[in-house]
């Protein structure tokens, strides 16, 4: 099958953010992500040095203070990594190279876009009906930024977008519940 190299989804999504339980707490308020672990927690103590600079490709001196993986729905884990380093830069803007933004779905993008603001991130944009070949009545999206900076984009699509005419393929969207 054309497409199928033996990866049937996406696991996780990694996110280097300032401070572990302010991420977490945002992330539960303005989307609803549950903690499932913390592969490293503050009681073990850092990850450090030559071995954690070779393995995670670090800036020399940067050391993993924890890590966390969080479930967003049943789309793939966010997995949050607190990191302190001699020369740590802000996140990445939509124009720069390299992962730009994560997407989720939700139901109500007005009252998600409520919830993002309330619970600290800042709406960039929206809401803005989708565009080109992702059009569909009610489908739209916002861009905001979590108190870090990561952008985030919220989208909903409760109806058949214009490519579904020309490909039997889709993108994600939840089963039925």
């Amino acid at each position: 099958m054309a497409g199928d190299c033996g990866t049937p989804g996406m696991d996780h999504i990694g996110i280097t953010i300032p401070d572990l339980d302010e991420a977490s707490h945002f992330l539960a308020n303005s989307l609803g992500a549950i903690p499932i672990y913390d592969n490293i927690s503050r009681e073990e103590g850092p990850f450090q040095g030559p071995e954690a600079e070779r393995k995670l490709d670090l800036e020399p001196g940067t050391s993993l203070i924890t890590m966390r993986m969080m479930k967003l729905g049943n789309g793939p884990g966010l997995e949050l990594f607190e990191m302190r380093g001699p020369r740590q830069s802000r996140a990445a803007r939509p124009s720069d190279f390299g992962l730009q933004h994560f997407s989720a779905y939700v139901d109500d993008i007005e009252e998600a876009a409520m919830r993002f603001q309330k619970a600290g991130g800042e709406l960039i944009t929206g809401p803005n009906e989708m565009l080109g070949l992702e059009k569909g009545k009610g489908s739209a999206w916002i861009y905001g930024r979590t108190p870090w900076g990561t952008v985030v984009e919220l989208i909903t699509s409760p109806s058949p977008e214009l490519y579904e005419k020309q490909t039997p393929l889709r993108h994600w969207k939840p089963v039925d519940r």
